[in-house]
């Protein structure tokens, strides 16, 4: 077991070799990013701090060594979200059980969709009349199915080791579709009152290809005058998130638990805290009140940005995000509130917009 848990570590440190030295051929930026919003109230309520934390059946999608911190035999968890005023919906089922005291699985699917876009192209007849019966109706989709599995380490007491392979399918309606591939893989170790975490995010340079239906495009491109799309291939380059978090018992009912991640990106440089050619670095800070293990409250900041004023000056701008939970006989109802635009207007009613996050869940043993 020990040569195995080593090996797996030495394949794991050669495929982020391998994946980095790939970002000096190509530098996509921003690719797949539907990954990356965040799954369940619990997390999004506390700024998307997990790594080091998680322990319920979100875990395969925040860190897959957290499912071995699973406190019951069958555990199924919902989420619904959405985004910019309603327009996107972002939706997550995962079912997760350990298979013995050192192991665990998990399968889980994420959707993020905006649908019933009309297509207008067919409304005027050759005879120049409007026909409305002629507008159809599509969906843009992204999918993705997770299958995790986790794993006690022998070599190190308390050590707890995951990996989570994505199967990913994106959907243009009846333009363009895109199938894709990659491999996570991530650590917890507790010791005492801490709780250490780290997640290395498409591991292996998650590979996506497009196919573009030329026929359906073709009316279209022509009355713009655009160049037809090729068929092209999309590579996500690893992100790591090391995380760290504390627990607090003030008295028999009272608790507190305070984290913080650090996401590294290795895409080039983004609008986050810390930024260079090579890397960026963007810090979330996460807490959480419990009383009774039943009712909690939660707080979050993350989404650091940058941006340049109409006069040329530069405003700091933070997302703060805040989360209500209740927890009783295995059933757990969290609620989140995440604003997804910092900007003081915005083009949806010059107002900021939020997104109001549902969570659902239930762990039983029989």
């Amino acid at each position: 077991m020990i040569r195995f848990t080593f090996r797996c570590l030495l394949a794991a440190v050669l495929l982020f070799s391998w994946s980095s030295a790939m970002a000096q051929l190509s530098t996509p930026k921003y690719s797949n990013e539907f990954l990356n919003i965040g799954v369940g109230g619990r997390a999004l309520g506390m700024g998307n701090v997990q790594a080091a934390i998680t322990d319920d059946a979100t875990s395969g999608y925040w860190n897959p060594a957290g499912l071995l911190r699973l406190r019951h035999r069958y555990n199924v968890s919902l989420m619904h979200s959405e985004l910019f005023a309603g327009i996107a919906k972002n939706d997550f089922a995962s079912f997760a059980m350990p298979l013995d005291t050192n192991s665990a699985l998990a399968v889980s699917v994420i959707r993020l969709g905006v649908d019933d876009i009309a297509d207008t192209r067919r409304l005027q007849n050759e005879y120049g009349y409007i026909q409305y019966d002629s507008i159809r109706f599509f969906s843009v989709a992204d999918y993705a199915m997770l299958l995790s599995y986790a794993r006690r380490s022998n070599l190190v007491p308390g050590l707890m080791l995951g990996a989570t392979a994505k199967v990913i399918y994106r959907n243009v309606g009846e333009f363009a579709n895109a199938y894709g591939f990659g491999v996570d893989v991530g650590g917890q170790l507790q010791r005492g009152n801490w709780q250490f975490g780290l997640m290395a995010k498409d591991i292996t340079t998650t590979f996506t290809a497009w196919t573009h239906n030329v026929e359906e495009l073709e009316e279209a491109y022509l009355q713009t005058g655009n160049d037809l799309p090729v068929n092209t291939a999309e590579l996500t380059l690893p992100r790591v998130v090391l995380g760290v978090g504390r627990s607090f018992q003030f008295n028999e009912k009272l608790a507190a638990l305070v984290a913080a991640d650090l996401d590294f990106t290795f895409d080039g440089k983004r609008n986050v805290w810390l930024k260079s050619d090579v890397v960026s670095v963007d810090p979330h800070v996460g807490l959480e009140l419990a009383y009774a293990n039943a009712v909690f409250v939660r707080g979050g900041i993350n989404n650091y940005q940058e941006t340049v004023d109409f006069d040329g000056g530069t405003t700091r701008r933070l997302q703060p995000n805040f989360g209500v939970g209740v927890k009783t006989s295995g059933l757990s109802l969290d609620l989140a509130l995440s604003r997804v635009n910092n900007s003081e207007r915005n083009a949806v009613g010059g107002a900021n917009t939020s997104s109001v996050i549902v969570s659902l869940a239930y762990a039983f043993d029989k």
